[in-house]
């Protein structure tokens, strides 16, 4: 498998807003030519639209693709709605966690996964991984996507890789140890997890061989407390990515450790402001809006990813790709608003993570008296729950409700965390 090297990778990333507009609407216009009119869920989406599109202001003319609609029936399997050649010609299963609604089973053809692997190498080159790597993945290898794709890229890029799936936390510990891996891939909270774990027996993470944890799945890789918190207790450097079954890999660190590049030679990124609704400025907080470029078997055009995000254009610089200041912020329906106040499930969890003693913790929203309220649990080692809700107090102007809960009474999580429980 041949892949197209680091060089070209960093000149897409310096192409002028012009020079990127112009081969994003090339390749829009060659993915609207391939999928239509097989393609039906966007056959019937895109009706009437006059084809090819002119520029990519046009693009703001088609209707957004939400969730929602992609999602099939049991009946059907849970297939996604927008596949676009018969079933034959797809090779990959896989299935979201249906932690948002129904699972959605997400299809691949052959090209599509190669795509995948190609779009990684992003992420890859952001790590620094080369064939001398030895790359630890720590997660369970089933239907959700996870680092399957990782998996591949990492294969293709020739680095030597340790699956872990079906192993717990201290056989994956002792696997690092044994197999000198210096590289792990794995979610934040996984990350953190291992580190507690290898403490309670006795075992200092810093000393083992792993110097760079490449995360995803949660926002925490971009958020300054949980990143340096991980890098504190392994002594490596995280390297933050994101991505969805649905869309594929879009995301990638920022080399400064300032949020996350879009991939904007392989999907065109729009931003809705959330306060007006129209097209977000610079650094306003908006939700993400991905079109993919690559993807012909499983396409989405202008889908609502839900994603809260801060962009930042740069114009200067070797990287010129669009920046999301602080990662992943957070879900636009995880918004809470207490006391007039809008609340972030990240914002709680970046101070959280500033209190080392906290161990694990879980947020529970839920209406009194038609009005949102905020239940925050944490496993303190100092059983001192006032001095986390003086600081939520202060940075965040509220009072929340914080208490305690018995020493590995939460759950923990491999795969996705799900820390935030809504009962609204």
């Amino acid at each position: 498998m041949k892949l197209p090297d680091a060089e070209a990778r960093r000149q897409t990333e310096n192409l002028s807003s012009s020079e990127l507009a112009a081969c994003q609407l090339l390749r829009l216009n060659h993915l609207l030519e391939v999928i239509l009119p097989g393609n039906r869920f966007y056959a019937e989406k895109l009706a009437g639209t006059r084809l090819p599109l002119q520029s990519l202001d046009e693009l703001a003319e088609l209707p957004y693709t939400f969730k929602n609609e992609l999602v099939g029936t049991a009946a059907e399997g849970d297939l996604a709605a927008n596949l676009t050649y018969p079933l034959e010609r797809y090779v990959r299963f896989h299935r979201t966690s249906g932690t948002r609604g129904r699972p959605l089973v997400v299809l691949d053809t052959a090209d599509d996964w190669q795509w995948w692997v190609e779009t990684w190498q992003y992420v890859l080159d952001s790590a620094e991984i080369t064939s001398a790597d030895r790359a630890l993945l720590a997660f369970s290898f089933g239907p959700f996507i996870g680092f399957w794709s990782a998996h591949d890229a990492l294969v293709a890029r020739g680095a030597l890789v340790i699956p872990s799936g079906g192993m717990n936390s201290a056989a994956r510990l002792d696997l690092i140890r044994v197999s000198q891996a210096n590289c792990l891939f794995c979610t934040p909270s996984y990350a953190l997890h291992l580190a507690d774990a290898a403490a309670e027996n006795q075992l200092n993470v810093a000393r083992l061989p792993i110097d760079r944890i490449v995360v995803a799945g949660e926002p925490g890789g971009s958020l300054p407390a949980v990143r340096q918190r991980i890098e504190a207790a392994w002594d490596a450097r995280v390297v933050d990515h994101a991505g969805a079954s649905e869309v594929g890999p879009w995301g990638y660190a920022d080399r400064a450790g300032r949020g996350l590049h879009i991939i904007e030679s392989e999907f065109i990124a729009e931003f809705l402001s959330l306060e007006s609704g129209g097209a977000a400025g610079e650094g306003e907080l908006s939700e993400l809006v991905l079109t993919t470029l690559g993807r012909a078997g499983s396409p989405v055009i202008r889908y609502r990813t839900g994603d809260l995000v801060r962009p930042s254009w740069n114009t200067d610089g070797t990287n010129r790709f669009v920046l999301l200041e602080g990662g992943v912020l957070g879900r636009v329906d995880d918004m809470l608003i207490i006391r007039g106040v809008n609340v972030f499930p990240g914002s709680v969890e970046q101070i959280l993570r500033g209190f080392p003693e906290v161990v694990e913790y879980r947020m529970r929203a839920s209406k009194q008296h038609e009005m949102d309220s905020l239940l925050v649990e944490i496993e303190d080692r100092l059983e001192a729950p006032e001095r986390v809700a003086r600081e939520l107090r202060l940075r965040l102007g509220l009072r929340v409700d914080v208490r305690c809960v018995p020493l590995g009474s939460l759950p923990r999580f491999e795969g996705k965390g799900k820390r935030f429980v809504d009962e609204r």
